[in-house]
C-alpha cells in the first residue's frame, strides 16, 4: 500500500515520533470508546458506527460507540463538533468550520474526528481510516481492509478544506451513495441521503432552456420567446430570445415555481439547449457583437433571473453554461455573487493536458473566465461517448488538469464519464483516482494509478496492466483524442493492438497464480476492450498482421471472437459489476454490436 501518495503530499499532517503514538488496539482489544455529542447530526451518528465498524474489522476489537456524558472517558475518540471536543481543544474555531473542512487531532490520550456540517465529520473519519490506517474503498464491491489487531496512530495534527466545493466524478461506479461518501464525492448523482451527509441538490441540471419555456406549450403563442434564425422564429434546435422582456418575467417566475417545488436546492440550472441556434434578432445580436461573445446575452439574462429570485431564494445560486458558442467570456459583462457559470471543454484534445499548447483557446477562455467569476465551475469530459468499451489513454491528464482547474480558482468540477452502464474502460480506475483527486488536487496522479492496479488487480497483474497504459499513452502521442473519438485511429493498430493483447494475457496469467478469485473477472475486463477493437477494425488488422509476417494473436473465425466477447460482456452471475448494458451513449448494447459478425 503506498501510503505517500495520499494527504502527506499537500503537507496537512505533522505526525509526532512512534514514541508518543496513540495504540487504539493491542493484539485484538481496546480501552478506547467511540464518543458522539449531544446534538450530534444523523450522519454524524453514522459516522460514529462507520468508524466503529471498520476499526473492529481492521483489529478484530469492539469499539463501543455511546454518547459523551460529563465526564470522558480514559481514552477517547471523539466524533464530531460540540462542547466536548471544545473542551478538548479550546483553540479551535470549531463553530466556524467551512461546510467540508475536516480536523483530525491528538489531545493527549484522546482522538478528535469532527469537520463542519453537513458532511465534514464523515470526511474526517473516512480521511483517517484511509489516510492512517491505509483502508481503501477501490469500487463498491471492492475494499482493502487491513489487518493490524495492534494499531497505532501517531500525534497527528491535521486541518483541511477541499478548494473545490462540488466535487463529482461522473462515472457509473462512483453512483453508489456510500463510495462517493467514503472517497469525498458530494455528487447529486450519488444519491447520497440526508443521514450521510446528503450532496449538492440541484433544480434541473444543464440544458434547460426547454424544460423551462417548453415549446409545445408556448411557441405558438409566443413565437418570439424563441431564436429568430435567418429571418424567421423557430424552435427547432434553437434557444430563447434572451433579450425579450416578457420572456424574462417568465422564466423568472418558471424558475421561482422550480424552486419552491424543490426547497432542498441550492443551485438551479437556466442554461442553453445541447445545440447551437442562438437567437439572431437585433437586440441580441447587438448585445453579443458588443460584448464579442454569445455569452453576452446568455450572461445578461441569466444575471437577470438570479437579481429576481434572490430576496425569496438568498441560499441559491443560477447555474448556467460557457458551452460551445458562449465559451468565451464576455467583454464588460460580469456575474453576479449568485451564478455559477460552468465552462465546458468538449472540444479539447483530451490526449494533452489542458495547458498544452493545443489546447490553448480553451486555457485562454479559464483565465477570461477566473478573472470576472466568483463562483467558476468546469464540465469536463474524461471518456469516448461514441465508444465506452475502447481503450481511452487519457489517464496520465487527469491529474494535471484538475490541478489546472483548482490554479485558476475553479470552486466545482463536474468530470464526465461513462455515466450508464458498468464496463466501459477502466471506469473503476477512473472514478477513485478522480475522486481522490478532487479531494485533494495536489496527489501525484502517477502513484494513485499505480495505488489503485496494485490494490485491484494484484500487484503481480498490475505491472503488465501499467506497461500497457504506458504502451498506449506513447502509441496516441499526436492524436487528436476528443470525447467522441473513432476506432479506426493510428493507435489502434496491429503492432500496437498485439503487444497490448499480450500484456492483458500476462496479467490474467498472473492474476490466477495470485490465488485470489476475485481479480480474475476485473482483469478479464481489459481483453473486452481491446476485443472492441480487434472486432471492429478486423479485416485491417488481418492484412497489417500479414504484411508484417507476424502470427494472428486471436481465434482465425471473427464469429467465433466476438461469441466470446459477447459473453464476456453479458458477464457473471452474482457479479452485476461485470454486465455491459450500453456500449456508447446512443444506447447500443453488446448483442447489436455483435451482429455484424454474426458470419464470417
Amino acid at each position: 500500500m503506498n501510503q505517500t501518495s495520499l494527504l502527506l503530499a499537500a503537507a496537512l499532517v505533522v505526525s509526532l515520533p512512534r514514541a508518543s503514538a496513540l495504540t487504539l488496539a493491542t493484539q485484538g482489544a481496546t480501552d478506547y470508546e467511540i464518543v458522539t455529542q449531544a446534538g450530534a447530526t444523523p450522519a454524524e451518528l453514522n459516522a460514529a458506527r462507520e468508524l466503529a465498524e471498520t476499526l473492529e474489522a481492521v483489529t478484530g476489537a469492539v469499539f463501543p460507540v455511546r454518547e459523551a456524558g460529563d465526564e470522558l472517558p480514559p481514552r477517547a475518540i471523539v466524533v464530531g463538533p460540540g462542547p466536548v471536543a471544545q473542551r478538548l481543544a479550546p483553540e479551535l474555531p470549531i463553530e466556524r468550520l467551512g461546510l467540508e473542512e475536516i480536523v483530525i487531532e491528538t489531545r493527549g490520550d484522546h482522538l478528535l474526528l469532527l469537520g463542519g456540517r453537513p458532511r465534514g465529520t464523515l470526511y474526517a473519519v473516512n480521511h483517517f481510516l484511509q489516510q492512517y490506517v491505509g483502508v481503501r474503498w477501490w469500487t463498491p464491491w471492492a475494499t482493502f481492509t487491513p489487518r493490524h489487531p495492534t494499531l497505532h496512530v501517531g500525534q497527528l495534527r491535521a486541518r483541511y478544506q477541499p478548494p473545490f466545493e462540488s466535487r463529482d466524478p461522473f462515472w457509473y461506479p462512483a453512483f453508489n451513495a456510500r463510495w462517493a461518501v467514503r472517497n469525498y464525492s458530494n455528487s447529486q448523482s450519488a444519491a447520497i441521503p440526508e443521514d450521510w451527509g446528503g450532496a449538492i441538490r440541484y433544480r434541473g441540471f444543464v440544458h434547460t432552456f426547454y424544460p423551462l419555456v417548453p415549446p409545445e406549450e408556448h411557441f405558438a403563442k409566443h413565437p418570439e420567446w424563441y431564436s429568430l434564425r435567418d429571418g424567421k422564429r423557430t424552435h427547432d434546435r434553437a434557444q430563447l430570445c434572451l433579450t425579450n422582456p416578457e420572456l424574462r418575467a417568465y422564466v423568472v417566475e418558471r424558475v421561482r415555481q422550480w424552486l419552491r417545488e424543490s426547497p432542498e436546492a441550492r443551485i438551479v440550472s437556466v442554461s442553453q439547449n445541447d445545440w447551437y441556434g442562438a437567437c439572431e434578432c437585433e437586440k441580441c445580436k447587438a448585445l453579443d457583437t458588443a460584448e464579442g461573445s454569445h455569452a453576452g446575452t446568455m450572461l445578461d439574462f441569466v444575471n437577470h433571473v438570479a437579481e429576481q429570485i434572490e430576496a425569496e431564494f438568498p441560499l441559491v445560486a443560477v447555474d448556467t453554461l460557457a458551452y460551445q458558442y458562449t465559451r468565451q467570456p464576455p467583454k464588460t459583462i460580469k456575474p453576479r455573487p449568485n451564478v455559477i457559470v460552468r465552462l465546458c471543454s468538449i472540444e479539447c484534445n483530451f490526449r494533452e493536458p489542458l495547458d498544452h499548447p493545443v489546447n490553448a483557446k480553451f486555457a485562454d477562455d479559464i483565465r477570461g473566465w477566473e478573472k470576472i467569476s466568483d463562483r467558476l465551475y468546469i464540465w469536463d469530459y474524461t471518456t469516448d461517448f461514441a465508444h465506452y468499451v475502447q481503450p481511452h489513454p487519457n489517464w496520465f491528464v487527469l491529474g494535471p488538469n484538475v490541478r489546472f482547474f483548482a490554479a485558476h480558482h475553479v470552486k466545482g468540477l463536474f468530470e464526465q464519464g461513462a455515466y450508464q452502464s458498468h464496463g466501459s474502460e477502466f471506469s473503476e480506475l477512473r472514478a477513485w483516482v478522480l475522486a481522490q483527486l478532487l479531494w485533494n488536487p495536489q496527489l501525484d496522479d502517477r502513484a494513485l494509478i499505480r495505488e489503485f492496479l496494485e490494490g485491484y488487480y494484484g500487484p503481480a497483474a498490475a505491472r503488465p496492466i501499467q506497461q500497457y497504459l504506458e504502451l498506449l499513452h506513447t502509441a496516441s502521442e499526436g492524436w487528436n483524442l476528443t470525447c467522441f473519438s473513432r476506432t479506426d485511429t493510428t493507435f489502434h493498430d496491429f503492432k500496437t493492438l498485439a503487444e497490448a493483447e499480450r500484456l492483458w494475457r500476462e496479467a490474467e496469467a498472473e492474476a490466477a497464480v495470485a490465488g485470489d478469485r476475485a481479480l480474475r473477472p476485473r482483469v478479464e475486463r481489459g481483453r473486452m476492450w481491446l476485443g472492441y477493437v480487434w472486432l471492429s477494425l478486423w479485416e485491417k488488422l488481418r492484412q497489417q498482421c500479414t504484411e508484417a509476417g507476424a502470427t494472428w494473436p486471436l481465434p482465425a473465425s471473427r464469429k467465433a471472437f466476438a461469441d466470446q466477447w459477447l459473453k464476456l460482456a453479458q458477464g457473471e452471475p452474482g457479479l452485476p459489476w461485470t454486465q455491459v448494458t450500453h456500449i456508447n451513449e446512443s444506447g447500443v448494447t453488446p448483442a447489436k454490436f455483435v451482429e455484424r459478425f454474426a458470419n464470417d
